[in-house]
């Protein structure tokens, strides 16, 4: 599986913006954007504006870093998004919050998306009872998201959850903690994405 090894906080000053690719890291006073608001490189403070295909190529990069795809899962995800009905931009963001590595991510079993990738891919996680190991599974309405039943993953996604337990849950999903477990109440709607994002821009420069 092709993942991007390198340093998450680059990632976050280049964008200019928390990406939260360090979990409860980027809440602390070590958050890069906190500490250098600068893109990293040596000439970053020469650059000049951005043009428009700058931006939205910035915009673009910003989601696959987001959910931590590569170009090539960023290309089938939209080929998917624009054979959908409805708005491809919205279809797209859809597309990738319905990620099981996302789900994972946001009932707080993973400390960051690459976390909960990890222990998804580790075979930690179930959909339904049955054992899921593919990140970017898409989660239906109605789907019940957990740990196996094995002592290993009950013991990590539980220590998951001390170390997140002030994270908010989306409204489309429903969690409990006793026993660890969450469910795909509906769908996620464009509204309820928590990252300033102009999907118009993505559909622009991905279309060409």
């Amino acid at each position: 599986m092709a993942r991007n090894i390198g340093a998450k906080c680059r990632l976050c000053r280049r964008e200019g913006v928390m990406l939260f690719l360090k979990g409860q890291r980027c809440l602390t006073d070590k958050c890069s954007i906190k500490r250098r608001e600068t893109p990293p490189g040596m000439h970053s403070l020469r650059r000049g504006r951005l043009s428009a295909y700058g931006t939205r190529l910035r915009e673009k990069q910003k989601v696959k870093r987001i959910y931590g795809v590569l170009e090539a899962q960023f290309r089938r995800t939209f080929a998917e998004a624009e054979r959908m009905k409805g708005n491809t931009g919205e279809n797209l963001l859809v597309l990738l919050e319905r990620r099981l590595d996302n789900v994972v991510y946001h009932l707080g079993f993973g400390l960051s998306r690459s976390h909960a990738r990890q222990l998804v891919r580790h075979g930690h996680v179930a959909v339904n009872g049955r054992r899921c190991n593919i990140p970017s599974a898409l989660v239906r309405a109605g789907d019940v998201v957990g740990p196996v039943s094995r002592a290993g993953s009950l013991k990590a996604v539980r220590e998951s959850l001390e170390q997140t337990r002030g994270r908010t849950c989306p409204t489309w999903l429903v969690k409990s903690e006793d026993p660890p477990s969450g469910k795909v109440n509906v769908l996620p709607r464009r509204d309820e994405i928590p990252f300033e994002i102009n999907e118009l821009f993505i559909v622009e420069v991905a279309s060409r």
